[in-house]
């Protein structure tokens, strides 16, 4: 039986010393049918030419400038062929067989959108990884968090979570999906040009009734913070500002009106907390987050309007969405791990 062809797609920026790193470890992955991209996304560091030079049967897209990762990947797609395409970070280093436990159980699994393998830490290879770790989940206020990861707290890896399991979104830095399905639902949005955009398209996908799993039988070391450090207050920015508008997206119209108040106030503690660490561009970051949200509220009522349309599904299911505050039950009440938390 023939293999479904995957399409690996990594986006790059200014990056060549990690495409020189892990590029020969995706090269290696024991799949048959995959054709591996790299689309770099207005390098000026040599990445294309040095892709050129050097990796003769990888395939390699060279556009004219950033175009963020949403537009980055919204264009590389294009040039795909295969019916997989996974979305793959320039600092990932994959495992030989990462692939095919992952494309094995999406062929059995015909409703599944997207899934992810277990992510873990390059540097600290018996732990989970901030981005992705074993799957994610958001709380009702929209803050993620996965199993491994509760904000900066990642857990060691004992095999806790190594069970298939379905989730409410799997990250952009390793996700492979369904690629007739991502025409259904839309791509990336491209307002959100970097940070939550994953989580907003997985939120499509559930709405739509597709489901999204972690197969932790697969996994990945990942260095992280490869293009935007997680100290950058540009990272604060795009997190606070992309996951206001992955709310009034995809929520309701009363739980907009709900929700995203309590957020304001939520982000405002968030705030302040910054400021008297003295992190005075996160503080600034968050401030600027909400004007710009706020500002643009009639393009975002738009988007919610033309998102919710056409969903299938009123009604995710109640295990994949916290229902309690995430912040409250780490930073108040103490919990570091995710199975510690009460669905």
């Amino acid at each position: 039986m023939k293999q479904p062809k995957v399409s690996v797609i990594i986006l790059n920026w200014n990056t060549k010393h990690f495409l020189a790193k892990f590029l020969p470890s995706v090269i290696q992955t024991n799949y048959q049918n995959l054709e591996i991209i790299v689309a770099d996304n207005g390098s000026t560091d040599g990445s294309a030419e040095f892709v050129r030079e050097n990796f003769k049967n990888v395939r390699l897209i060279a556009f004219d400038k950033n175009y963020g990762f949403c537009g980055g990947y919204n264009k590389a797609i294009e040039f795909a062929d295969g019916d997989y395409i996974v979305l793959l970070n320039s600092d990932i280093e994959v495992t030989p067989e990462w692939l095919n436990p992952i494309i094995s159980f999406m062929e059995e699994n015909k409703d599944v959108f997207a899934c992810q393998p277990k992510i873990l830490s390059y540097f600290e290879r018996n732990k989970f990884e901030y981005a992705g770790a074993c799957g994610g989940f958001i709380d009702k206020f929209g803050y993620p968090f996965c199993r491994g990861r509760i904000f900066n707290f990642c857990e060691e890896d004992t095999g806790q979570y190594d069970e298939i399991k379905q989730v409410f979104w799997a990250t952009g830095a390793c996700m492979v999906i369904r690629r007739n399905l991502l025409y259904e639902i839309g791509l990336l949005d491209e307002d959100f040009f970097a940070h939550m955009e994953e989580i907003d398209l997985c939120w499509r996908a559930n709405l739509h009734g597709y489901k999204i799993f972690c197969i932790p039988q697969s996994k990945v070391y990942h260095v992280g913070g490869g293009t935007l450090p997680k100290t950058n207050p540009q990272k604060t920015f795009l997190n606070h500002r992309n996951s206001l508008i992955m709310l009034e997206k995809n929520l309701t119209l009363p739980n907009v009106l709900l929700i995203i108040p309590i957020r304001l106030l939520l982000d405002i503690v968030s705030a302040i907390v910054y400021l008297l660490k003295g992190n005075i561009g996160d503080f600034i970051a968050v401030l600027k987050a909400h004007f710009v949200f706020w500002s643009a509220q009639p393009k975002w009522i738009l988007k919610r309007i033309k998102n919710r349309k056409n969903i299938k599904k009123k009604k995710i299911n109640s295990n994949l969405i916290f229902r309690k505050s995430i912040v409250i039950e780490h930073f108040i009440l103490g919990k570091k791990k995710f199975s510690e938390l009460k669905f």
